[in-house]
C-alpha cells in the first residue's frame, strides 16, 4: 500500500498533465460537458478530504506553539506575497474580471501537493502539513478583504459573501471533521486503521479528477477567454520566479532552520487554485475567463514544480553561506 502510495506521489505531475490534456481534448470533443460543473464541489470536498487525513489533527495544536514558524508561514503568505501580488495586477490590462481571476488565485496559498513537493525539496513538510487547515481558514477569511482593498467598490458587484461561506462549510469544516473522525477511528480500532491506508491513496487521484472535471466542463467555452489567460500567464511567471526568494528571505530573516525556511518559500510559491475555483464559478457572468485564468496559473506552476524541487534547497544554501 504504501509503495502504490509513493508511486503516485512520485509521478504526480505527469498524472495532472495527462489528466490536463484529456480532460481538454474530451471537452472540445464532447458537446454538453459544462453540466459536469456541479460536480466540481463534491470533487474538491473529496480532495480535500483526503488532504486533511495526511494532516496530524492531533499535533495541530504543538504546530501552534512554534511560534517562530508561525510568524514566518503567515507573514510571508498574508503580508509579503498579496503586497508582491498588488504590484504585480497593476501590469495587467484594467478589466476587472481579469484581475479579480488573477487575485483569485494568486492571494491564496495551497494547501495540497504543496506538502509532497516540500518533502521532496527537504522543507519540513509535517510542520507545513500541521498548519493546512490554518491557511485554508485565513484564506477564506482575508480573502475579501484583500479583494475589496485592491479593486475597491467594484469587488461588491462581482463577489458575494453566500459563495465563501458555502465553502467554508463545505470545503473545510465538514472534510476537516470528517477526517478528524476518521483518524480517531482510525487510533482505536483495525478496521479504521485499514481504512485509513487506503484513503491515504486519495490525494492524487482526487486531484486528477477535480483537474479533469474542470478541464472537461470548461473546455468548450475556452476560446472566449484565451486572450484574458494569455494576459495574465507573464504575471503567474512573474509571481513563481519571485515567490520562492521572498520565503527564503522571510526565513532567514526570523532565523529559522533550513528545513522550515524552505517550508516557508515552497509554501509562498503554491497557490490553490483548485480550491478557489467554486467561488470563481459563482462570481455572475465569470465563466469561462475566471477558471481559464486560474488554470493557467495552475499549468505554470505544475511547469514550475520539478525546478522548485532543486531550486529551493540551493536557494537556501545561498542564503545561508
Amino acid at each position: 500500500m504504501e509503495h502504490l502510495r509513493s508511486l503516485l506521489e512520485a509521478h504526480q505531475v505527469r498524472i495532472y498533465f495527462f489528466t490536463l490534456i484529456s480532460g481538454a481534448l474530451l471537452g472540445f470533443a464532447i458537446p454538453g460537458t459544462d453540466e459536469l460543473e456541479a460536480a466540481i464541489n463534491p470533487a474538491l470536498a473529496v480532495m480535500l478530504f483526503a488532504t486533511f487525513l495526511q494532516v496530524p489533527l492531533a499535533q495541530i495544536g504543538t504546530a501552534l506553539r512554534n511560534v517562530r514558524f508561525l510568524t514566518a508561514l503567515l507573514s510571508t503568505n498574508f503580508i509579503v506575497m498579496p503586497a508582491v501580488v498588488l504590484g504585480l495586477v497593476q501590469l495587467l490590462p484594467d478589466d476587472s474580471m481579469l484581475r479579480l481571476a488573477v487575485l483569485f488565485v494568486l492571494l491564496t496559498p495551497c494547501i495540497d501537493y504543496v506538502i509532497t513537493f516540500t518533502h521532496l525539496g527537504q522543507g519540513n513538510a509535517r510542520l507545513l502539513l500541521a498548519m493546512t487547515p490554518v491557511l485554508l481558514l485565513l484564506q477564506m477569511l482575508l480573502l475579501p478583504v484583500y479583494l475589496s482593498a485592491i479593486l475597491g467598490s467594484e469587488v461588491s458587484n462581482l463577489v458575494q459573501a453566500g459563495p465563501f461561506l458555502h465553502a467554508f462549510v463545505w470545503l473545510i469544516f465538514v472534510p476537516l471533521l470528517l477526517a478528524a473522525i476518521t483518524q480517531f477511528v482510525a487510533r482505536r480500532t483495525r478496521a479504521g486503521a485499514q481504512l485509513l491506508e487506503w484513503l491515504n491513496l486519495l490525494p492524487v487521484p482526487a486531484t486528477a479528477l477535480v483537474l479533469f472535471i474542470v478541464l472537461i466542463s470548461v473546455m468548450p467555452q475556452i476560446g472566449n477567454a484565451q486572450q484574458a489567460a494569455l494576459s495574465a500567464a507573464p504575471i503567474y511567471i512573474l509571481y513563481a520566479m519571485i515567490a520562492p526568494l521572498a520565503g527564503q528571505l522571510v526565513g532567514k530573516g526570523l532565523r529559522l532552520e533550513p528545513a522550515a525556511a524552505r517550508a516557508v518559500s515552497f509554501s509562498a510559491s503554491y497557490r490553490n487554485s483548485l480550491v478557489i475555483l467554486p467561488l470563481a464559478f459563482a462570481v455572475p457572468g465569470g465563466v469561462p475567463l475566471l477558471p481559464a485564468v486560474i488554470l493557467t496559473q495552475t499549468i505554470v506552476e505544475l511547469v514550475f514544480l520539478p525546478l522548485y524541487v532543486r531550486w529551493i534547497p540551493k536557494l537556501a544554501q545561498v542564503q545561508s553561506s
